[in-house]
């Protein structure tokens, strides 16, 4: 493998963990932060280099690493809240020209410290309090010369957190469903150190990862599936990552699976989400936001279209694959009512979920049962259960694939 600048820095933190050394490093967080103002800090250290402090309410996924011309350091987070940080309280350090931080796209932030000279990023860490739950980030940056500085700076792509690269992918969509294994992609909610729901000793992200296991058994040994998974053991995924992950290997339905909770009011029993007519409108409108556009339609490269052009071709694929979404939900209230009886009073709805996002995929969120009902915990818990709710799924898309071939034709 080339040594070249992105590669060469990257390396991966775990919490709690010692420093990690060298380039750009990213960690498996998850969750809404803020940001503690009289913790959070700038200041030059021996050497002529610097240390970056951030203190924040709990852990989030990050990554950090150093780009060139003009010299900084970039750190991207999953969300934080910066409310009370003034740059000029923070920025105490002689080796740093200027401090800024803010929002970069939806669901992130950005944290960019200009250097006064070349460094690389010797340390850098989250640690997490078990206690409080509150977390430090930590980086340390060294004086390195111009050379040095080059071979370690660039923007790191990684799988867990980038797009893929643009790719001809047009020619599975072409195909449609109906040629050969069906393929689909199961999305096991959450991960990591985001255990998303937890109740009586259950986590969410265990829930889902359990049954996505189970469900992609009982699909491979009935035959005609071919199961992919966004995550196959716990760890973190970005939302956007989940979604580009079903492009990139061409899937012909998305599923993701959850077991959430209701702080207000009460819900039993299964349900399933389809992308709401709105949340498809502010996706593309994003498109205007967003360099990599390839996550969001399959096979064509919309990184040169203007956003009128890109809303249309967006328009024409959902205008195929709602109606699809739509029959597959049914398919699957139908299937799961026949094998594990009483669903959600009402079983289809509709959400801005990010993982529904695909213009060109039928895609749908399964919620298998709402942690905060003592019925749905004991199904939940049930091996016997969760069987009957995989064969479920299974009659629900061996019947949708049938519909879907013949109205295709």
């Amino acid at each position: 493998m080339s040594r070249a600048p992105i590669l060469a820095l990257v390396a991966f933190a775990l919490v709690c963990a010692a420093f990690v050394p060298r380039g750009a490093a990213q960690q498996g967080l998850g969750g809404l932060a803020r940001v503690d103002p009289a913790g959070s800090l700038v200041t030059d250290t021996r050497g002529g280099g610097l240390r970056l402090d951030l203190a924040l309410s709990q852990g989030v996924p990050y990554r950090a690493y150093t780009l060139a011309a003009p010299p900084r350091l970039v750190l991207d987070f999953r969300e934080v809240d910066w409310s009370g940080v003034d740059r000029t309280v923070m920025l105490n350090a002689d080796g740093a020209r200027d401090l800024r931080f803010g929002g970069f796209r939806p669901g992130w932030s950005r944290m960019v410290v200009d250097l006064a000279a070349p460094m690389v990023i010797d340390t850098v860490a989250m640690r997490v309090d078990v206690g409080t739950g509150k977390a430090r980030l930590r980086a340390q940056m060294r004086r390195a010369d111009d050379e040095e500085f080059a071979a370690k700076s660039g923007a790191p792509r990684d799988p867990r957190w980038d797009m893929p690269p643009v790719r001809a992918r047009a020619a599975r969509a072409r195909e449609g469903a109906g040629a050969g294994p069906l393929r689909v992609m199961l999305d096991p909610g959450h991960g990591g150190i985001d255990p998303g729901a937890e109740r009586d000793g259950l986590s969410e992200k265990n829930l889902t990862l359990t049954f996505a296991r189970e469900l992609k058994e009982e699909l491979v040994r009935a035959g005609g599936y071919e199961v992919l998974m966004t995550r196959s053991d716990d760890r973190f995924v970005a939302l956007e990552r989940r979604v580009a992950l079903a492009h990139e290997m061409q899937a012909d339905l998305f599923i993701s699976l959850h077991a959430d909770t209701l702080v207000q009011g009460q819900a039993h029993g299964a349900a399933v989400y389809l992308l709401s007519a709105s949340a498809s409108d502010a996706a593309s409108a994003r498109l205007a936001e967003r360099h990599d556009r390839d996550d969001i339609l399959a096979g064509v490269d919309l990184t040169g279209q203007d956003d009128q052009v890109a809303g249309i071709l967006l328009d024409l694929a959902r205008r195929e694959t709602r109606p699809r979404a739509r029959r597959l939900a049914q398919a699957m209230v139908d299937g799961m009512g026949d094998s594990v009886g009483a669903l959600n009073a009402h079983p289809i709805r509709r959400a801005a979920f990010s993982v529904l996002k695909a213009a060109d995929i039928p895609s749908v969120l399964l919620e298998m049962g709402f942690l905060t009902s003592d019925r749905d915990i004991e199904n939940l818990r049930d091996a016997a259960w969760r069987a009957d709710l995989a064969s479920g799924i299974r009659a629900a898309l061996d019947a949708w694939r049938i519909e879907d071939a013949a109205l295709r034709q």
